[in-house]
């Protein structure tokens, strides 16, 4: 079987924590948050499924974090499921997707300058 390297691109990349953290989540100026209201995300949206499984308080297995601490996050391969510290990586043609942290501290690393 033929062997093949990764070529080496740059991309942008944030370590997302929680709604809002990506910087293209943000709203506008104009757009007053009343007390109690959330806003949604551009990039990172709020996780919702009507599921009973997925209830708000109901912990994901993968991370052991509650399912309202979660984004979702709609790639070209469909959406996926963002956890607190996830990695959103911004591609070089502009398209947006989730990355765990192992994964991308074995694949990437920082750019000098």
């Amino acid at each position: 079987m033929a062997r093949y390297r990764k070529k080496p691109v740059e991309i942008e990349a944030i370590q997302w924590w929680k709604n809002g953290d990506h910087p293209d989540d943000a709203l506008p100026p104009e757009h007053k948050i009343l007390p109690g209201e959330r806003s949604e995300g551009r990039v990172v949206r709020y996780f919702r499924r009507p599921e009973p499984e997925y209830d708000g308080q109901t912990t994901h297995d993968l991370c052991g974090r509650i399912w309202h601490d979660h984004g979702w996050i709609d790639t070209l391969e469909g959406g996926h499921t963002v956890c607190p510290g996830d990695w959103i990586i911004t591609g070089v043609q502009g398209e947006v997707y989730p990355c765990k942290p192992d994964i991308f501290a074995a694949t990437y690393e920082p750019v000098d300058g």
